[in-house]
């Protein structure tokens, strides 16, 4: 499996400019390649986020999520998401899963990772709680 160059530059972009809030990833299962799906931009909420991964599809998604400290300190961290849905193909969550640690050693500078697999399980309380 390939990583196309645009997921690094994106990321790159992200976490040194923050063009981005988000970049949503997919496995392209015929060329065999990450690729970008979807770029969120500055000002796009969580919420926003969160609807922009597909309901029945696996996905890689980076966050970079602002929050303040109990310091009153303006702090982020970039989060990797791994969205498996319960409901996804059992070929693509296998895909998904055997990718996924390869495909993070490409992205330098992630902070958090979280596994989902409903959106229970990547809330913005569970995301605030593991930022800290």
């Amino acid at each position: 499996m390939s990583v196309d160059d645009e997921c690094k530059l994106r990321f790159v972009e992200l976490k040194a400019k923050r063009n981005f809030r988000y970049i949503i990833f997919k496995v392209e299962e015929k060329i065999q390649q990450v690729t970008i799906e979807k770029l969120g931009q500055p000002n796009e909420s969580y919420d926003d986020f969160t609807a922009s991964l597909p309901e029945n599809e696996c996905r890689y998604a980076v966050y970079d999520f602002d929050f303040i400290t109990a310091e009153n300190c303006q702090k982020s961290k970039i989060f990797f998401i791994a969205w498996s849905p319960d409901t996804s193909r059992i070929r693509s969550k296998m895909v998904y899963a055997s990718t996924k640690d390869r495909f993070k050693r490409e992205l330098d500078g992630i902070q958090v990772e979280l596994q989902a697999t409903d959106p229970s399980e990547m809330s913005l309380d569970i995301v605030k709680s593991r930022a800290f």
